[in-house]
This record gives structure tokens, C-alpha cells and sequence, in this order.
């Protein structure tokens, strides 16, 4: 039997301790410091990584190592608060941002950002819990990989005898080296953020590059080889064959990479932007059976137990009556939030809420089903948040909206859908972990609703102090080349092709959609033959749509991944999960240093350039500094690489002997 179909561990859920104190705060402490991180991490890379694993060891390090307690349950909580606020912040930071970029804000509105991140995240929970029976009990198809996954973890913490600070101790390693390599980057300026070159050959530009970023190598680490060639091979069609072919006619960047940006910006990220379309309607087509039975589930649970019901503390929900009222809540106040962006109109507010409510719903459901088949990390969000953009778009176009209340109401929803497919996503993620180490899913919801809540009034400032921050480094602010926001920029040129002056290159979304039918006809030729190699269409499309230099780091993470699990022939996993955590370390060390570097900026503390002094005390020129910038800069991250793998392998070692 698989580990997704066990029955839980704990038949008793009051056998063992588990919404404590303990638990409420330090699941709380977790959700502020993940959701600032993937905050960070979404703006630079367009990305999100999974807090649950993180969460979990650093509850049990905390739990066991500090306070000498040993419920896993209690864990299991910390971690489903945890990534509540994670899955939050990957719903804000790829819409949110959208409204700066398209000129209707000129800053983060700290209060509708906050009631938007509130709402929508609150909403995606209660959608969830009717759907609970349906996709985590019911439907043994689904292998949820990363739920399975932590509950192993969470298993392997309640019966080994250490006090769980080893593998804490492998997080905070690579938190302070993340943290570090930030700080020579951004501060000391001793490291580059990139290193790139181009070339014009014949009028055709040629470009290679790389980001250095020990995140984004933790992010391919974390994803694995198969996903991360996935990214590197979209980046390959985008860069290294579209650009070439595109030529350099009517470009206007005066240097071969500035071109090579230029004809990436304005028309081969369009192309990942039609592939994006295709994989999300596919992902809608492949969950089209769980929505029909989410739909039946959702009257039953909506109905109101009478004081004699008895259930078993492992099946009980929050009550059919409480998800009532605070879906009422969630919904009359997104109403009143749109009602106020749309300049009180109120027809186009109410159009605009019905809209929200039916892809709300159904977004989450697909959310929640793709979850299972592939994992929170790999859930291709940006994929439903365009078809909600598109399909939004489309709607209040037919009804005769248009101008800066379509932009509006357009990211509006897309705003409040994101967040809803976000945390319904982990939601479900969480309570499949809870139902094989036999929580209460009851208790794991409150949690979840705690997270969210306290998470919501962090995304506002975290926000704010990394625009800001990034604009007095003259670095563009959020959009701009640090924080590129790519998932923003992309929502935000949708809605303007639609209702502003904006034109889309049709010609290139139709062109991109094209290929991403051919990935799926690949793909399923690929899935026929029962092949070990497969071709999806979310991540190839995710790699064209993204700048080329943040596939190769991410590319390299998954190399290294492969050759430490390659190094180890047991079957116990327990490799994967010490190189899973440094890595976790090296996102939150880098994440969190960049939020507090990003603070520093706004204080006015000026940064050095540690590569231009050394450079004149070597009294090298202009090209041997560029030179001597990048190699140092190359240097640094192959070292967090050998770093990560010779660790992984020597721990991996230890145990065959």
C-alpha cells in the first residue's frame, strides 16, 4: 500500500498534546519569517518554495531541543501556521504588485493590501475544507509527494532519540551562509548579483548569463533535476533560439545585452505567456471529475450537526455554520474592498465579486487536485491566475467595461483568486500531512486561519521596505532589475493589452500557445511510452517566460541534487531531507537579509563596491574589472554548490557505514 493511502499513525488525536501555546506561538514566529522570505524570493525569482519541511524541523528542533516536549502533533501545527503564511505571500507578490506597475497605485496601500491578503486567504481555507473528503480521504489516485513527505519527517522526529538539533543546526548553517553571501553581495559588494554577456553576430543576438544566487540554487535543489531542466530547457527555447531568430531590427538598447533583454521583454516572454494559457486549461481539464464531486461534497459538509453527532477527533471539521458565516464575511468584504477600488461603482462591483466567487471555487479545486499530483512547490498557480486574468478580462469586456476600472477590476480578481488557489493549495497539502500522523483536521484549520491572519499584515510593510530599498540602491525598485516581480509585470501587461494603451503581441501569445499544445503532445508521447523523462508544460513555459540567468542557478541546484541522492543507496530518504534543509537555510538566509538590506537602504546607510576598490588597488581597466566581478562572483556560488554537496554526501556516508 502506498504511503498516501496509510491510515493515520495516531488513531487518537487526544492521546498527544497539540494546540498549545507552544504550538500558536511559534507557528505564528514561523509564518511571519517564511511569508517575508517567499516575499523576498517571489519578487527576485518569481518562485516559491514550500515551507512545510523547514517548519516541521525547526518546530521539533525548537519543541524537543529547548523545551524537551515530543508531540508531533504539536509539530504538525507549527508547520501548518508555517506555510499558511508562505503560500500567502506567494498570492500577494504575483498580483499586488500589479497595481504599482500599471500606475494605479504609486505604493503599497498597507490597508487593502492586508484585508485583500486577509480575505483571499481566509476564503481559500474555508473553500477547502468541503473538498477535504474528496481529494485527501477519498480519491487514492493522488500521491501528494511533499505531504507525504513531511509526514515522514514528522514520523522519523517522534521515534528517533536525538533532541533534533542536528538537523535544526543543518538549517541555521544555511541560513548564515545565505545570509552572508547576501551581505557580500548587496552591502560589501564584493559578489555580483549576475554575470552575463552577449554578442551581435550577422544582426542576431547571442547571450548567456547566469544569476548568483545561492536562493535560486537552494530553488533547483528543492525542485529536483527533472523540474529544473524543465525551467532551463524553456530558457533555452526563449533565449538561446527565439532571441537569435527575432534579430535586432527595431530594436533600440544601445548594448548586445541591454538588446538581448529588450526583445526578451517585449515579445519572448509573450511566448511563455501563451504556453502559461495552455497549461493551465490542461490543468483544469485534468481535474474537471474532482470538481463535480467537491461540488456534492460542498452541501453535505455545509450542513449543520445536531449536539448528538459523535466524530472522531481525526475527521472533525471547523462546523458547516462557521464556514458559512465567515465565507459571508470573507465575501461581503472583498465586495466593500472593490467597491472602494472601483470608484463606488456599484454594478461593476457586484459583476466583479460574482466573478471572484465562481473562479475563487473553482480555482481552488484545481489548486488543491494538482497539489496532489505534484506537490505545493511545483503547483503552477501562474498558470490559473492567467486564466482568471484572461477569462476576467474577457467578462468585463463583454459587458462594456473598460479603461483604468477594467485594470482594476481585472487585477482585483486576479488578486483574491491567487490568494485562494495559493492557500487552498497548501491547505490541502497540510491536511493530507495531518491525516496520516492523525491530527485533527479541526485543529489544523484554526491554525490555518491563524496563519493566514497573522501573515496578511506582514506582506504591506515587507513590501514596502523592498521597493523602497531597491529604488534608493537605483536599482528600479519592485519591476525593476533586483526585483523583477516577473508574475506582476506580466499581470499587469495583460491588463493593460485589454483596457490600456498597452498592445499585446498577439502574433507571440498565439506562437507560445502553439508550443505549448506541442509540449503536451510530446508529453503525453513521453507518458505512453511510460518514459522516466517527461515534458510539462508549466515549468518549460515558467523558463521562457523568466530572464535565462535565474534557470542556470536553479539548473545547478538540481544537478547537485541528483549527484548526492546518487552518492546514497538506502532507502530511507533521510539524504534528501538533510540536503533539502541547508538548502531551505540558504532561502531563508538570503530571503530574510535581503528584506533587512532592503531596510537598511531606506535608512539612507550607503553600500561599497568591494570589486571596484580591489580592482583599483590592482589597477586593472573597466573590462578587467567586469572580468575579475564576475569570476569572483562565479567562485562564490560554485562554493555554496560544492558546499551543499560535500555535506549532503559526507552525512549520507555516515550513515552506510
Amino acid at each position: 500500500m502506498s504511503d498516501s493511502n496509510r491510515e493515520p499513525v495516531l488513531a487518537d488525536a487526544t492521546r498527544h498534546p497539540e494546540l498549545t501555546p507552544s504550538a500558536v506561538l511559534l507557528g505564528i514566529g514561523l509564518s511571519v519569517v517564511m511569508g517575508a522570505a517567499n516575499v523576498y524570493l517571489g519578487l527576485r525569482a518569481g518562485m516559491t518554495v514550500s515551507a512545510s519541511i523547514p517548519a516541521a524541523v525547526i518546530s521539533m528542533g525548537i519543541l524537543r531541543g529547548i523545551m524537551k516536549r515530543r508531540s508531533v502533533l504539536e509539530s504538525n501545527l507549527v508547520q501548518t501556521c508555517a506555510s499558511a503564511g508562505e503560500s500567502l505571500a506567494a498570492g500577494i507578490i504575483f498580483t499586488m504588485p500589479a497595481l504599482l506597475l500599471t500606475g494605479v497605485w504609486q505604493d503599497f496601500d498597507f490597508w487593502m493590501t492586508t484585508l485583500i491578503a486577509l480575505s483571499g486567504g481566509l476564503l481559500g481555507v474555508l473553500l477547502m475544507i468541503p473538498m477535504r473528503q474528496v481529494f485527501v480521504i477519498d480519491n487514492k489516485d493522488l500521491k501528494f509527494p511533499e505531504g507525504v513527505a513531511c509526514a515522514a519527517v514528522l514520523r522519523a522526529g517522534d521515534t528517533d532519540q536525538s533532541d533534533g538539533s542536528s538537523c535544526l543546526s543543518l538549517i541555521v548553517s544555511g541560513m548564515a551562509i545565505g545570509g552572508i553571501f547576501k551581505v557580500l553581495q548587496s552591502l560589501g559588494g564584493l559578489i555580483r548579483s549576475s554575470a552575463e554577456t552577449a554578442a551581435v553576430w550577422s544582426g542576431r543576438v547571442f547571450f548567456v548569463g547566469a544569476e548568483i544566487s545561492p536562493a535560486l540554487f537552494a530553488v533547483g535543489y528543492i525542485v529536483t533535476l527533472p523540474i529544473a531542466l524543465e525551467i532551463f530547457a524553456g530558457g533555452v527555447i526563449g533565449w538561446l533560439i527565439t532571441i537569435p531568430l527575432l534579430g535586432t531590427e527595431n530594436v533600440t538598447a544601445g548594448g548586445p545585452v541591454d538588446m538581448a533583454y529588450e526583445l526578451w521583454s517585449t515579445k519572448v516572454r509573450y511566448l511563455g505567456v501563451g504556453a502559461m494559457v495552455v497549461g493551465g486549461v490542461s490543468s483544469i481539464w485534468t481535474v474537471r471529475g474532482g470538481l463535480l464531486a467537491a461540488v456534492k461534497h460542498l452541501f453535505d459538509i455545509l450542513s449543520i450537526r445536531t449536539p448528538g453527532d459523535e466524530v472522531n477527533p481525526t475527521e472533525q471539521n471547523l462546523s458547516g455554520g462557521l464556514i458559512a458565516v465567515l465565507g459571508l464575511i470573507c465575501t461581503l468584504l472583498i465586495g466593500g474592498l472593490y467597491y472602494s477600488l472601483l470608484k463606488h461603482d456599484p454594478g461593476l462591483t457586484v459583476l466583479t465579486t460574482i466573478i471572484m466567487l465562481v473562479m475563487s471555487f473553482f480555482f481552488a479545486a484545481v489548486a488543491s487536485y494538482i497539489v496532489g499530483l505534484v506537490g505545493n512547490s511545483n503547483s503552477p498557480v501562474s498558470g490559473m491566475t492567467i486564466t482568471a486574468v484572461l477569462g476576467t478580462g474577457g467578462l468585463l469586456m463583454l459587458f462594456g467595461f473598460g479603461g483604468t476600472a477594467g485594470i482594476v477590476a481585472t487585477l482585483g480578481v486576479a488578486g483574491v483568486v491567487c490568494c485562494v488557489a495559493c492557500t487552498a493549495g497548501d491547505v490541502c497539502n497540510d491536511l493530507k500531512t495531518g491525516h496520516l500522523v492523525g491530527a485533527s483536521p479541526r485543529s489544523q484549520q484554526i491554525m490555518q486561519v491563524i496563519g493566514v491572519v497573522t501573515a496578511a499584515f506582514v506582506m504591506a510593510p515587507v513590501m514596502t521596505i523592498l521597493h523602497e530599498g531597491s529604488l534608493t540602491n537605483g536599482t528600479g525598485g519592485i519591476g525593476g532589475k533586483d526585483l523583477p516581480a516577473p508574475q506582476a509585470g506580466l499581470f499587469s501587461s495583460l491588463a493593460e493589452g485589454f483596457f490600456g494603451d498597452a498592445t499585446l503581441p498577439k502574433d507571440m501569445v498565439l506562437l507560445g500557445m502553439a508550443v505549448g499544445v506541442i509540449i503536451l503532445l510530446v508529453d503525453e508521447f513521453l507518458g505512453r511510452r511510460k518514459s522516466a523523462v517527461r515534458l510539462h508544460v508549466m515549468p518549460v513555459a515558467v523558463g521562457i517566460y523568466l530572464p535565462f540567468g535565474l534557470a542556470v542557478p536553479i539548473v545547478l541546484g538540481g544537478v547537485v541534487r541528483s549527484l548526492v541522492d546518487s552518492r546514497d543507496q538506502t532507502e530511507s530518504g533521510e539524504h534528501t531531507h538533510r540536503g533539502v534543509l541547508m538548502t531551505s537555510g540558504l532561502i531563508a538566509g538570503e530571503s530574510l537579509i535581503g528584506v533587512a538590506l532592503g531596510l537598511v537602504a531606506w535608512l539612507g546607510v550607503s553600500t561599497v563596491d568591494g570589486i571596484a576598490k580591489i580592482s583599483d588597488a590592482l589597477h586593472l581597466s573597466s573590462g578587467g574589472q567586469a572580468l575579475l566581478g564576475k569570476l569572483l562572483s562565479v567562485a562564490a556560488l560554485t562554493g555554496v554548490a560544492v558546499w551543499v554537496w560535500l555535506s549532503a554526501s559526507r552525512q549520507t556516508a555516515q550513515r552506510e557505514e
